[in-house]
């Protein structure tokens, strides 16, 4: 058998207008969204909330559509999926991306160099 160890092509990488690293490290600055649960473990994470329609096929969602969440429940979430994830902590994920990315102060100088989200 022979065996190709040539590179792979390599994916594209994300576009710009679904990039926002400045947005995710203000994210796990933040606490946890379910702090108030007392069951936070880990580190915070962004969690993306792939929910939001503009994920394309193998890609996430933009990254404005992510929420501080730490290692226990960014796991639960993955384990049992949004909708089940949603119903059991009554959270409304929509508006709270729109919060916190309204929230982010690099928001406006990102807007303008990347387009509206």
């Amino acid at each position: 058998m022979k065996i190709d160890t040539s590179p792979r092509n390599k994916n594209a990488g994300r576009p710009a207008h679904k990039s926002a690293p400045g947005f995710l490290q203000f994210l796990r600055g933040r606490n946890c969204i379910l702090a108030h649960t007392g069951e936070c473990v880990g580190k915070v994470r962004a969690c993306h909330w792939d929910q939001a329609g503009d994920k394309g096929m193998g890609t996430k969602v933009s990254d404005c559509w992510a929420l501080p969440m730490c290692d226990g429940h960014h796991g639960e979430q993955h384990n049992i999926g949004w909708p089940r994830f949603v119903a059991k902590y009554q959270l409304a994920p929509r508006e709270a991306c729109i919060a916190f990315w309204r929230a982010w102060q690099g928001r406006v100088k990102w807007e303008r160099e990347n387009g509206d989200s």
